[in-house]
């Protein structure tokens, strides 16, 4: 998908289009179901947390942050949902993976699907960010505890960060945003 946005000042955002190769990069973000995806891509999208209801498919937004354009695909994560995120992957070049801090109980559940799907062939070269997400709820894992229980000490050949978020409050998800354009930037 190329992009034909007339950019005024030339400037940041050409430069970003052209190192980029004149098209959108495509995010998807993925985690079970209650973890907070939806929320996050509002939240970025347009600056402010919306109430949400469980995403049966897909939301599709273009985000825009600081000059680089996204097209973020937020699919739902029902159990009955999640066979079908492999639709989706060809051409990713980045997937945020959210998980809710405060599931204890899921956690494994959360681990197995990401494991799973870092295996699929379309998404090897995928950049993966993961949202230890819901810190401000009490009893919540630590983003060590997170990072552990989701065997990402394991992840070989793969660039990634995790990040301690509140998406309702809107912490980390700026650092992440940073962190993950500066690695796509640098990247191509």
């Amino acid at each position: 998908m190329t992009s034909s946005t007339y950019d005024p000042d030339g400037g940041l955002f050409s430069y970003f289009r052209n190192l980029l190769g004149g098209r959108e990069m495509r995010i998807l973000i993925l985690g079970l179901d209650g973890a907070g995806k939806t929320t996050i891509l509002y939240k970025l999208q347009v600056g402010e947390v919306v109430t949400t209801i469980p995403t049966i498919g897909f939301n599709v937004e273009q985000v825009t942050y600081k000059n680089l354009k996204f097209q973020v695909w937020d699919l739902g994560g029902q159990t009955s949902i999640r066979p079908y995120w492999r639709c989706y992957y060809s051409n990713t070049d980045a997937i945020i993976y959210v998980v809710d801090s405060a599931d204890k109980d899921r956690i494994g559940i959360s681990k197995d699907e990401l494991l799973y799907m870092l295996r699929e062939e379309e998404l090897q070269g995928a950049i993966l960010v993961v949202l230890a997400n819901k810190q401000d709820m009490d009893g919540c894992m630590s983003v060590t505890e997170v990072y552990q229980a989701l065997g990402l000490d394991a992840l070989k050949n793969r660039t990634f960060q995790i990040f301690k978020t509140s998406a309702k409050k809107g912490e980390g998800l700026e650092e992440a945003m940073d962190w993950l354009s500066n690695a796509l930037t640098s990247r191509k």
